[in-house]
């Protein structure tokens, strides 16, 4: 059987309040026992035989126990009485007095050993105090009717603890479970207070499996409890962010598989229908929804292998400005066609970078086809380096048309475009910035987009330079 942590708690506190009251009584014992004054050995006149005739001598008168008082106090200090009455005037062998403390140390119990009166140590006390116990039968008509106890200490000179105890054996009692039931209710309290959420966080773990990524903790404490509720917070609302990612991620794929594919088969159907000739401008038109939709699924598939870390990086030192320039030079031509001017700046005092250099050339290329395509005619695009602490920055700026404030921070969200003249018309998907900004978190550096000076668009590659040797 697997106890619950709640239980665990509740027993680990109750058995060391017990231990401790064990201890603490242990002490008393102790204390009581080894601080007694040691008198010297009295030699007791063993009245118990007188006692005994005395008790048997009225039980007989009465025929049973009906003269013995009805109260409980009374009773307990009855057979102190009685053997006092017997003793008084009474002396031992040799001129001793009998010990005064005899009358605290005996009982009196019927013949099946149930209590009628006197001091009757219980077994706790018994081995508790290390307590011998002496019996002597009381008869009458030749019938035991009952039995005198005598608790006897083995160290003689801690008789005087022993009748201490037994005397406050019932106060003793009564403390000992006062304090174990008090031990029991504040186990029980701290059990509860930390089960309680603990319970709570079962509930959620168990709200998050079933998909239910809305759940919240509604804990408010300042201990490890409390700071792991936030972090199940946390991560719940993480986990719905990439849910609802998930599902647009899925939406949006379909809807940009979509598009292609409806016309790739409005073509086909025509072709079939012969509403339209195979003409190689026809077959041209297919081909080109083909290359877009192979385009978007190895887009798709890259951004899948970045995701789980599989995009494979061939990293070696490159000076980066080189290959900016490089990149830049290629697209002059398709500037040039779109009525565009584009110019660059003085090279940077250091550019040599740590890098796959295939895929910071795909970045460069991203970037400047997104400048191709959506900056206006007779616009320009600016690029310029930096080096800033161990970063190398390349700024690529282009003119109108610009981006809202409000859109710069969603740039690299995958499908994202903005509504304006940067749209779906010009045939982008939106993946090229999301695999660029993945590309450029594997070497350790990131993509920023602010307002360009010159009225469009301000993207930023940022990269760390490789140190000196």
């Amino acid at each position: 059987m697997t106890l619950a942590l709640g239980h665990r708690l509740f027993f680990a506190i109750l058995l060391s309040a017990i231990a401790m009251a064990v201890v603490e009584l242990e002490l008393v014992r102790w204390k009581l026992f080894e601080d007694t004054p040691r008198s010297p050995k009295n030699i007791e006149v063993d009245r118990l035989g007188d006692l005994a005739t005395a008790v048997s001598t009225q039980y007989r008168q009465h025929h049973d126990w009906s003269f013995l008082p009805a109260d409980y106090p009374t009773r307990k200090v009855w057979l102190r009485d009685e053997l006092t009455r017997l003793q008084a005037g009474a002396k031992g062998e040799g001129g001793v007095v009998p010990s005064p403390i005899l009358g605290y140390r005996i009982g009196l119990l019927d013949k099946d050993k149930r209590y009628l009166a006197g001091a009757v140590a219980n077994r706790v006390m018994i081995a508790f105090a290390s307590i011998d116990t002496i019996e002597r039968s009381i008869a009458a008509d030749d019938k035991v009717i009952g039995y005198l106890v005598d608790a006897r200490p083995q160290n003689p000179a801690d008789e005087l603890a022993v009748a201490f105890l037994l005397d406050q054996q019932g106060n003793l009692a009564f403390v000992a479970a006062i304090s174990v039931l008090l031990s029991a209710l504040v186990a029980a309290l701290l059990a509860a207070n930390f089960r309680r959420p603990i319970n709570q966080l079962v509930d959620g773990v168990r709200q998050l499996e079933g998909a239910r990524f809305d759940a919240r903790l509604a804990i408010r404490r300042s201990d490890e409890l409390g700071k792991l509720a936030d972090s199940f917070n946390h991560l719940a609302a993480r986990l719905q962010d990439t849910e609802r990612s998930r599902q647009h991620w899925v939406a949006d794929t379909s809807h940009e598989l979509r598009t292609p594919l409806s016309v790739l088969r409005g073509q086909m159907e025509a072709l079939q229908d012969g509403i339209r000739p195979t003409t190689p401008e026809n077959m041209a038109i297919m081909l080109r929804q083909i290359h877009s939709l192979t385009k978007l699924v190895d887009e798709l598939y890259e951004l899948a292998s970045a995701d789980i870390g599989q995009l494979e990086y061939d990293k070696t030192s490159c000076d980066v400005w080189t290959l900016v320039d490089e990149t830049l030079k290629s697209f002059s031509e398709k500037f040039q066609t779109a009525g565009l001017a584009a110019t660059i700046g003085e090279p940077p005092a250091h550019s040599t970078v740590h890098c796959d250099v295939e895929r910071i050339r795909q970045v460069l290329t991203n970037l400047f086809e997104n400048c191709a395509r959506y900056t206006a005619a007779g616009g320009r695009i600016d690029v310029n380096g930096a080096v800033v602490g161990d970063e190398l920055r390349i700024m690529i700026d282009d003119s109108a048309p610009g981006v809202a404030e409000a859109s710069l921070d969603r740039l690299g969200e995958r499908f994202f475009r903005v509504e304006s003249s940067r749209n779906r018309q010009f045939g982008g998907t939106g993946l090229g910035l999301s695999l660029s900004r993945q590309i450029l978190q594997a070497h350790a550096g990131c993509l920023e987009f602010a307002a360009s000076p010159l009225g469009g668009l301000r993207a930023t590659v940022v990269l760390k330079l490789q140190a000196s040797q």
